[in-house]
């Protein structure tokens, strides 16, 4: 496979020279390479540090998410990923090694420079979205892999730094959130505001606040099961407090149909490898959709035609291919998904105030997302459970999980594993007995029926890093914020 990040970061080189030549004052006559990280213009490094998170996630994780939340599964006249589809991705697969740690680190390089540089400005509204956009990258590389590099991460004057435990990363991660959402914004420097070179919102620091907080409601809702008081106690205070949340999408949208400048799940399964039906169409979701008449079927796949998860030596050649656009957004948290947070918060420690209504927005703000009105479904098929606060959380992380195709899998991979839902079939797909929408086990799966739970750590990683884990953690190995 290419190096697609390093292929995206022509899109963050275009975009630096236009932002840079408009909105600062880098002096274009010396090479922005030999500038030290302190002289770098933050106007200039935050795009790389946005798009930089966007291209990590929205490639590596996100082909990788989309099979493991079976959106999708390896075409059976292709061999490209069968190695994620039977679940023996490992330490040494080049979608991991380096792949998704090494870029994401690389984002996080520039992200936490911008933050140091705002620090030392008191730029606050850089501050904050420096700091945001650290705790929403290192949330999801904890809980990947569990223990990672986070407090000696990116300092160049330590080579092998350590490897923190989760639970102080969490904590850690609550702590700078509140810190940047304190700040006094009135007194940071009108003359160097965002703008433009914000990909994401375009420099409007309400949208921002609301990103902060919504992230803050998921890092405390992720460890609802391991933590429980730690995540009541949080919520509550962020609830009760009375902040806002985001009421809109934060995305990146600016992808153009050119090479590669499109987004980053189309640009390294479509562009880059020339073949455009590696993905198929998984009758797991494909099913679910079908079965519920669902219309967002037609805008994920070409057909109906559905494929047995993992089927990839006895698969039809004509199963339905899973649809891709140059110019989809990459979501860091959309709008439907920041409605399903609060609602699940609601159930869990609200005593359920307002959570029908915060679910039934997540369920059209999805349907909004693709152009259709959801407005049936709500009040029909996915209507709100009247029933169980177990059944209200069901119903609400098996939209979520909806709602994460394309490229947010990973997403749903993760809340399938702190939630258990979508439930796990205990029969076969091809089994008369099988329902609809439940995770199975894949037909090729290579773990005697166990389903995976992380990522390894990438071999380089081990080899090189004197503090890495000294033998492997295995795939089947549950995160710290799984106990189901």
């Amino acid at each position: 496979m290419k190096n697609i990040y390093k292929n995206i970061t022509s899109l963050l080189l275009t975009s630096l020279l236009l932002f840079t030549s408009c909105e600062t004052s880098l002096d274009i006559n010396k090479d922005p390479d030999l500038l030290s990280p302190d002289q770098l213009p933050m106007s200039a490094e935050l795009p790389a540090a946005e798009t930089g998170i966007a291209a990590a996630k929205g490639s590596y994780l996100a082909i990788t998410g989309g099979f493991w939340s079976q959106f999708w599964t390896q075409s059976a006249v292709a061999n490209q990923y069968k190695y994620i589809d039977d679940y023996t991705l490992n330490s040494t697969s080049q979608i991991n090694n380096p792949g998704y740690w090494s870029a994401i680190y690389d984002a996080l390089t520039d992200v936490r420079n911008v933050k140091a540089n705002a620090l030392a400005e008191q730029n606050w509204n850089y501050y904050l979205i420096a700091t945001a956009l650290d705790v929403y990258a290192s949330q999801t590389l904890v809980d990947m892999y569990g223990s990672v590099p986070y407090s000696e991460a990116n300092d160049p004057a330590i080579l092998n730094p350590k490897f923190d435990d989760p639970e102080s990363i969490y904590d850690q991660m609550v702590i700078d959130l509140k810190d940047a959402l304190n700040k006094n914004f009135a007194e940071s420097p009108v003359e160097n505001a965002p703008g433009n070179s914000d990909f994401i919102f375009g420099g409007d620091m309400n949208k921002w606040k609301q990103f902060a907080n919504t992230l803050l409601l998921k890092v405390y809702l992720r460890q609802s099961n391991v933590r429980p008081a730690v995540a009541q106690q949080g919520i509550t205070t962020l609830i009760n407090s009375g902040v806002s949340f985001l009421d809109s999408d934060a995305a990146i949208t600016q992808f153009k149909d050119e090479d590669s400048r499109s987004n980053p799940l189309y640009e390294s399964d479509r562009r880059q490898l020339n073949v455009g039906t590696n993905l198929r169409a998984s009758e797991t979701l494909g099913g679910f959709l079908t079965n519920n008449s669902d219309p967002r079927a037609a805008k994920y796949y070409n057909g109906t035609t559905y494929q047995l998860q993992g089927d990839y030596d006895n698969g039809s050649a004509n199963a339905s291919v899973v649809i891709l656009s140059a110019t989809d957004p990459v979501y860091f948290i959309s709008l439907a998904e920041s409605k399903f947070l609060q609602a699940e918060a609601s159930v869990r420690y609200m005593g359920g105030t307002n959570a029908k209504s915060l679910y039934e927005a997540g369920v059209s703000a999805a349907f909004d997302r693709w152009g259709l009105d959801g407005s049936t479904f709500v009040s029909g098929v996915y209507a709100y459970p009247n029933g169980s606060s177990e059944q209200n959380i069901e119903a609400i992380i098996t939209q979520k999980w909806i709602d994460a195709f394309p490229a947010n899998g990973y997403e749903s991979f993760i809340e399938h594993n702190r939630t258990g839902y979508p439930k796990e079939s205990m029969v076969a797909q091809d089994d008369l007995a099988y329902i609809k929408g439940q995770f199975a086990y894949s037909v090729e799966g290579k773990t005697n029926g166990a389903f995976p739970k992380r990522l390894e750590y990438p071999q380089n990683e081990m080899q090189r890093n004197s503090n890495a884990p000294s033998s492997i953690v295995d795939i089947l190995v549950p995160v710290w914020y799984d106990v189901n």
